[in-house]
């Protein structure tokens, strides 16, 4: 009877906690539309932000809690502006707070602060420079995974966006230019190409090394560029993307961990189809992991993971939306079954670890114009996209096969 009340009272208090933060969170929003008004006009300012809210159930690993089970920790509430400050350039920000457990840091952020400049504007071309802390535009969802009415689901597929390495991947300090060709015959071509490279946190440091780690982890660099292209009168498009970033570690005191680094270097595959009813989208990557030092001064260890989605969204009605997914991802192309990784840590690391399937069913359903509430289940098995990234914590994730389901009701405006 005790537990019972305490896990009660536990869930009181979250309740009472979140409450709190999305009433407070209105109110900034309610505070930011009022000034943009009050700034008169909408023309040259636009403001808009969000509230999401949901529930989310995990059992079998600790994907959003160590204790796994029912938890509130799925809060987004967010506002973003942009200004037209002449008629070639635009300012344009967006400031979140954000709750997801043990999928990323939780707190406030500023996701985005840059200056788009407009260079070229062409019946042909238009080219745009990008400067501050800029968007990553280059992957099927990245430019859109920090809205959430604007993702297909409320979980991101993990196996190309993956929730610890959220805040790198949204974008980060720095500069792009984007250039878009149009062309009757052969349609529109973007390439876009961007350096950038983002701060982290002590937090986010522990969600990729593991709670173990007292140093700090250096996002040095991240260059990243994509070329997609849209065949005339087509409703294809197809992508190309590649990511090149470079991390450093320094030790820190009564550190597992000594100094050292890690390299990693993507290359993506998508594309997606858009019908009246329904949408196809697809993505692939392969990434290549370099690990130096960190465990001795001669240590060294390079990965090739490959992972990707194939996805289905149906119309039914305008109101009611359907999604189909299933996605894999390997951590070794060539230890695809875990064999491998569990005979090199000597059975402390279950052979599960080295993959993970995701087969995902959903739903949203538009309330009214602004409002909607989105559900989805997911069948998992492996546990190879659960953080900590570096040592698995096998612990904590003692089943190869788990399960879980998120709902999410979202406001925006």
């Amino acid at each position: 009877m005790s537990m019972l009340l305490t896990l009660q009272n536990s869930w009181v208090n979250e309740l009472n906690s979140k409450l709190i933060t999305i009433l407070l969170g209105c109110c900034f929003l309610t505070a930011g539309v009022t000034h943009a008004h009050d700034l008169g006009g909408t023309k040259d300012l636009q403001v808009h932000g969000f509230v999401a809210q949901g529930i989310i159930d995990v059992n079998g690993s600790n994907f959003v809690s160590d204790d796994q089970g029912a938890s509130l920790e799925l809060t987004e509430i967010g506002i973003n502006a942009s200004y037209q400050l002449t008629p070639d350039i635009r300012l344009a920000g967006q400031a979140v707070y954000l709750d997801g457990g043990n999928r990323y840091n939780k707190g406030t952020r500023v996701d985005y602060l840059l200056v788009e400049w407009a260079l070229q504007n062409t019946v042909n071309w238009q080219t745009k420079l990008y400067l501050g802390r800029i968007k990553n535009y280059h992957w099927l969802y990245s430019s859109t995974r920090d809205v959430p009415m604007a993702r297909p689901s409320i979980i991101l597929p993990q196996s190309v966006y993956f929730d610890a390495t959220r805040d790198m991947s949204i974008g980060g300090d720095g500069g792009a230019i984007a250039t878009r060709y149009s062309n009757e015959s052969i349609g529109d071509i973007d390439i876009t190409v961007s350096m950038a490279a983002s701060t982290l946190s002590k937090t986010q440091t522990t969600i990729v090394m593991g709670s173990q780690s007292r140093g700090k982890l250096t996002h040095e660099n991240d260059f990243q560029g994509s070329i997609y292209w849209t065949p005339s009168m087509s409703q294809w498009k197809f992508g190309l993307a590649t990511t090149s970033a470079d991390f450093t570690y320094s030790r820190g005191h009564r550190d597992v961990f000594i100094d050292g680094g890690l390299a990693l270097k993507r290359y993506y595959f998508n594309a997606e189809y858009q019908a009246e009813k329904w949408t196809f989208s697809a993505e692939f990557l392969q990434e290549s992991i370099d690990l130096y030092g960190l465990l001795t001064p001669d240590f060294t260890n390079e990965t090739t993971g490959q992972g990707g989605f194939v996805q289905g969204q149906f119309t039914l009605t305008p109101e009611l939306k359907f999604l189909a997914r299933y996605e894999h991802y390997y951590a070794d192309k060539n230890d695809k079954h875990g064999r491998q990784l569990e005979l090199g840590s000597g059975g402390n690391v279950p052979n599960y670890f080295g993959y993970q399937y995701d087969t995902t069913l959903g739903l949203n359903y538009r309330i009214a114009s602004n409002v909607e509430l989105q559900f989805e289940h997911h069948w998992i098995q492996g546990t190879a996209r659960l953080t900590p990234v570096l040592i698995p914590e096998p612990g904590v994730n003692e089943e190869e096969y788990w399960q879980l389901w998120a709902l999410q009701l979202r406001y925006w405006f």
